[in-house]
């Protein structure tokens, strides 16, 4: 077949040695536009402590446990002066001030500052130990 002419009117196909940016630059612009308008409209988890209307009055004998913002710990007993443990020690101490009544509440109070991991440590190392009657301390009013 000597006198057939090859097809493409005798050339040859030459190769693409470029890349088309524009579509790529199009999807880009799109998902950004997308991220643009959408970012504001995503809310952040934000938890609020709970306050309570009307609760019950304050037992009188009470030990409660002050978790500080630094992860430091103080216990209270019946009002008396605050003394500063490890929470190690705590529930010993805890159940000493109860003196094997399990009638005494045991009272958790912290501020908003506080990370809820070092509340949910300390109710985790008294429910352990066996202490019963264990609450949070909430702000009384709206």
């Amino acid at each position: 077949m000597p006198g057939v002419a090859p097809r493409g009117g005798g050339r040859r196909r030459r190769s693409m040695n470029e890349i088309n940016m524009v579509p790529f630059i199009d999807v880009m612009l799109v998902l950004l536009i997308i991220f643009m308008v959408s970012a504001p409209m995503i809310t952040t988890g934000v938890v609020d402590l709970p306050s309570v209307g009307k609760a019950k009055a304050r037992p009188q004998g009470v030990v409660e446990i002050i978790v500080q913002s630094d992860d430091k710990l103080q216990l209270k007993v019946d009002k008396g002066e605050a003394q500063t443990t490890t929470l190690n020690a705590l529930a010993d101490q805890v159940l000493g001030a109860q003196a094997g009544s399990d009638n005494v509440p045991v009272i958790i109070s912290a501020d908003k500052q506080v990370r809820y991991e070092s509340v949910v440590k300390v109710m985790d190392t008294l429910q352990r130990r066996g202490v019963q009657h264990v609450g949070l301390s909430v702000r009384q009013g709206g």
